[in-house]
């Protein structure tokens, strides 16, 4: 009967080792070089980064974007009325994939805003950098094709100003620093 159970457990442990590096092997690693993008690019990203693709600088196109690990974020906003659905990916994920470094992401909009966000934000909360809300594609006539979004329904201290300030909508560049 032990035999069994060992059997067993060791086959369950194969089970799920051999399902994991599946779901691993798919997902670009943080160390894989930066291809370059092969459509206009949506997002530039510099400053203290290791990887790169155009100069010193990582270029991304919505295929590269589209490629990061896809997360859903249901929450309000102060310019939005009612509960959205946004699509996108975590911001943490883009900065490990350009391997980056510094403690603050300097976030610029189409329009030339510009605000500074400490990394930890995107250590301590999930934050999406949204292509889609209510399953319609960002563009920039309505807030795109990029937005930070915080979940802000999930958490009590992200429902103050200072964090309003940080959703950068028509995101176009970051430089960590």
């Amino acid at each position: 009967m032990l035999e069994h159970y060992c059997t067993s457990l060791t086959a369950r442990f194969l089970h799920l080792l051999v399902g994991g590096l599946l779901i691993l092997t798919a997902l670009p690693a943080a160390t894989d070089p930066l291809p370059p993008p092969e459509g206009p690019p949506l997002l530039r990203i510099e400053g203290t980064i290791a990887h790169t693709n155009v100069g010193d600088e990582a270029h991304f196109d919505r295929q590269m974007l589209a490629a990061l690990p896809p997360r859903k974020l249901a929450t309000s906003t102060v310019v939005t009325d009612g509960i959205n659905h946004f699509e996108g990916f975590l911001m943490r994920d883009l900065l490990a994939r350009v391997g980056a470094e510094g403690d603050t992401v300097v976030a610029t909009a189409l329009n030339d805003y510009v605000v500074e966000i400490p990394r930890e934000d995107f250590r301590e909360f999930d934050v999406v950098v949204a292509t889609h809300m209510d399953g319609e594609a960002l563009t920039p006539r309505d807030k795109g094709p990029l937005w930070i979004v915080y979940p802000r329904d999930d958490h009590d201290e992200l429902q103050d100003i200072r964090y309003d300030y940080r959703w950068v909508w028509q995101l176009e560049h970051l430089e960590i620093q």
